[in-house]
């Protein structure tokens, strides 16, 4: 299991997907902005975590093969279409010489349905559709907090507070110091930041 956390919610209008901003080594803090979401199309990103090299090359090769797919067919893969495609590959390379050690959550929004899309998947390529979910030792502490005050008809100020509970749950449990989270929104508007969430006691 990572030391890093990603957190993905799934609510009935929007995704929000929180990840932490930093890049460790062992024992070592490397950087403290690290960006750990990837934009995959105008209604879709990944959040992703484990070897340095694998996750970045992983989430580049699948932004890149999206995109191609849109200027070859003239439209974007749909959320759905998109976890398949990323599942054949890392299951496909998981089979070869050169397998990527990732974990990974995928939140969309589709257009032609008009719903929300999140999606967990693994590094031995298992895909699973969810409500919420984390990965890391630090998401351990938040799906508690999930169970007892999710509800899928959260606006978008009390669904950033949920996630504001959980990194505090994060701070206060966890032995290893995750101070900032970055925060992103995927809706019908498409993608947008949203404020970083600093832990408690910690600098801007």
């Amino acid at each position: 299991m990572s030391l890093e956390c990603l957190i993905g919610i799934k609510f009935r209008d929007f995704v929000l997907v929180a990840t932490d901003m930093s890049h460790l080594q062992s024992i070592m803090v490397q950087k403290s902005d690290d960006d750990k979401v990837h934009k995959l199309s105008s209604n879709l990103v990944m959040a992703v975590s484990g070897e340095a090299g694998d996750t970045t090359q992983f989430a580049e090769y699948i932004a890149k093969n999206i995109q191609l797919y849109k200027m070859r067919n003239g439209y974007e893969l749909s959320p759905a279409a998109a976890v398949h495609f990323t599942r054949h590959t890392l299951a496909t390379h998981l089979r070869s010489r050169e397998p990527h050690f990732v974990n990974l959550m995928m939140g969309g929004y589709d257009p032609d349905t008009n719903k929300t899309e999140l999606y967990y998947m693994d590094y031995l390529a298992a895909s699973v559709p969810v409500q919420y979910y984390a990965f890391g030792y630090g998401g351990m502490f938040t799906i508690s907090v999930m169970d007892k005050e999710f509800r899928p008809d959260m606006n978008q100020k009390e669904a950033y507070g949920l996630l504001v509970k959980c990194i505090a749950e994060i701070k206060r449990r966890f032995i290893i110091n995750l101070p900032k989270f970055r925060v992103r929104i995927i809706s019908k508007d498409g993608i947008k930041d949203l404020p970083n969430i600093i832990a408690e006691g910690e600098a801007a």
